[in-house]
């Protein structure tokens, strides 16, 4: 039966690229899309195609000879399939959360990369850990009713924007940057976390080898207990989720959501505040994986030094922009934010243990 996959971003090829390498003799004929809008003619070097056109090419019986695999977020896999119905494919299925982490556990283990966290032991000790969920007045309520475990806090991001609560916790308490929601979009809870949770001392906040992260409400890992358990024992230092490949590299990725002129700032802000983070951004530039989102989990040392690495680029950038950043609300900094967490944690992974696992998207 021929395979053809829905999706022609990051999680459809990483989910091409993984399924080439584990089973080479399952062929994969295209990537469908509703639109050519914003898409390549060519991803992984076989063609994107409309539904449309690739419907109206077939015959009813062969396309009874065709498997979908729906690459796309969960929360429009039901749409998709319907209109896969409505064009006569009858032999469809999700690539959902669990199978794509399994695939990418699988994939990235054959070269040795992305070390996944179900690879290390489990050890005996459970860690102190806190994670941040971002949260928004503008968030839709989920399709699914979703249990938070115990160590998930939600917060809202961008609090002082409007007068709407939605969490009982807020961006704008403390120390905080949360009226510039609108250009750092979750990135302020992170920066509310290292100002007011990163740099406290004791027990009551965690200590130096203890956990914090930052999740969104749609966006976060999916940890067993097993999987906590794998933490302090093993000395892991991040957690990140799988990151997803765009071709023919990151920097092309970033052209579609990072103006040129906002991009030379960035650049400009790096080389001034720590070259040689700027001599090793080419390398990094130029191979395929990002980590996006800007969700993590790392030990309360690592974060912040992490935080105090990343928030000073930022400032410099926005004053660097034009517009600046404070007179405008774009996104543009949450997006650079992905950006600068890929060249941080690429370019120290010979330093620090990380290790990678699935990013949920709840619907």
């Amino acid at each position: 039966m021929n395979l053809a996959i829905y999706g022609a971003q990051g999680y459809a090829l990483g989910a091409y690229e993984a399924i080439r390498t584990l089973y080479p003799r399952r062929g994969i004929s295209c990537f469908l899309v509703t639109s050519m809008e914003g898409n390549a003619p060519l991803l992984g070097g076989i063609p994107v195609k409309t539904l449309a056109a690739y419907a109206g090419g077939l015959t009813g019986e062969e396309k009874q000879q065709v498997e979908i695999l729906i690459a796309t977020p969960e929360r429009v896999q039901p749409d998709i399939e319907e209109i896969l119905e409505n064009f006569g494919f009858r032999h469809h299925r999700r690539l959902t959360f669990a199978r794509f982490t399994e695939l990418m556990e699988l994939f990235h283990a054959r070269f040795g990369r992305f070390l996944p966290l179900p690879a290390l032991p489990v050890g005996c000790h459970m860690p102190f850990l806190r994670v941040y969920m971002a949260r928004s007045h503008a968030d839709r309520p989920l399709r699914e009713n979703v249990c938070l475990p115990g160590y998930i806090f939600p917060i809202q991001a961008g609090a002082d924007c409007c007068d709407v609560r939605v969490a009982d916790l807020s961006d704008n308490t403390g120390v905080h940057i949360s009226e510039k929601n609108g250009n750092y979009c979750e990135l302020t809870v992170l920066y509310w976390m290292w100002k007011n949770k990163l740099l406290a001392e004791g027990t009551v906040d965690g200590g130096e080898g203890q956990y914090f992260g930052l999740c969104q409400y749609r966006r976060g890992f999916d940890l067993t207990e097993d999987d906590l358990l794998r933490l302090a024992d093993n000395g892991v230092d991040a957690i990140l989720p799988y990151p997803l490949p765009y071709e023919p590299d990151i920097h092309a990725h970033h052209e579609r959501y990072i103006k040129e002129a906002d991009w030379k700032a960035m650049l400009q802000a790096l080389d001034e505040l720590h070259p040689e983070y700027m001599e090793a951004f080419p390398e990094i530039l130029g191979q395929q994986y990002l980590y996006n989102y800007n969700v993590i989990l790392a030990k309360k040392s690592v974060l912040r030094d992490y935080c105090e690495w990343l928030f000073p680029i930022l400032e410099r950038t926005e004053g660097l922009s034009e517009p600046k950043g404070w007179e405008r609300s774009d996104r543009y900094i949450g997006y650079m934010g992905e950006t600068l967490e890929t060249l941080y944690f690429m370019k120290n992974a010979d330093r620090l243990t990380i290790v990678h696992t699935g990013c949920r998207m709840l619907v």
